[in-house]
């Protein structure tokens, strides 16, 4: 190999993919089923039931609006990061809860990877409920709704995600607050293994900011780590009686 192609390939995706395989390989000793690429994911999608999808709603200009997701080679690239920074490529089966699954894209990468994925969702967007039905996604329909537990999902679950939150009234009256998200984190915690991941992203509000001050520190006391939109909790949800108190 000539050393420029080397390099070349030191730089690219390619070569952090390799990388990444290499590291299952020599930890677990299995390889992944499928490659962690674009076009090698969305060649598992079956495209004439995915081009139906699309032209019954897709749009000239969908901006933020749900239609966006249509954008198959933009969300299966989004999603395979996701997959990455929570180290799906990397670790053996997992049971995952993704919560607002949308599209079903990171759940679908999820199962090509061998891990078992729920989706829990509201059914308000026909779209959202024909994609996961292609991509083969269980779909618990449900709203998360402040200070009412999730429904009874079987199974713990060694990894909880939530990408792009809205079920905390993002950008809408009532924000949810400490309680609202000490009540959430306590009945999540029913729905965890002993050492299971939370792993969330909030959107950004209308002032620019993820949380306010004493929500952060609630989450810290919680035993999070933070950074931006990301609050992600590596072993277990601390229990409330191990936390500091919070000023409400």
């Amino acid at each position: 190999m000539r050393f420029s192609h080397k390099i070349a390939k030191l730089t690219s995706g390619r070569a952090f993919s390799s990388a990444r395989s290499h590291l299952r390989r020599f930890i677990f000793g299995w390889r992944v089923p499928i490659k962690l690429e674009a076009n090698a994911i969305i060649d598992t999608i079956d495209r004439k039931e995915f081009e139906q999808i699309y032209e019954r709603y897709a749009v000239d200009d969908p901006g933020e609006d749900w239609p966006k997701y249509l954008d198959l080679p933009r969300w299966i690239d989004i999603n395979i990061r996701r997959i990455r920074d929570v180290e799906l490529d990397i670790v053996t089966r997992k049971r995952i809860l993704d919560l607002g699954c949308g599209a079903g894209y990171f759940a679908y990468i999820g199962q090509l990877l061998g891990h078992e994925v729920v989706g829990l969702d509201l059914d308000d967007l026909p779209m959202f409920g024909e994609s996961t039905r292609m991509l083969g996604v269980r779909r618990v329909i449900w709203r998360v709704r402040p200070f009412v537990p999730l429904p009874d999902l079987g199974e713990k679950f060694d990894l909880v995600t939530a990408f792009m939150i809205c079920f905390n009234n993002h950008k809408q009256p009532h924000l949810w607050g400490v309680p609202e998200w000490e009540f959430f984190l306590d009945d999540l915690s029913r729905h965890l293994t002993s050492r299971g991941r939370v792993w969330l992203e909030l959107n950004s509000e209308y002032d620019g900011t993820f949380y306010t001050p004493e929500l952060r520190q609630f989450f810290e006391h919680r035993g999070a780590k933070i950074e931006n939109q990301r609050v992600v909790f590596s072993s277990g949800l601390r229990a409330p009686a191990l936390a500091a108190p919070i000023a409400r």
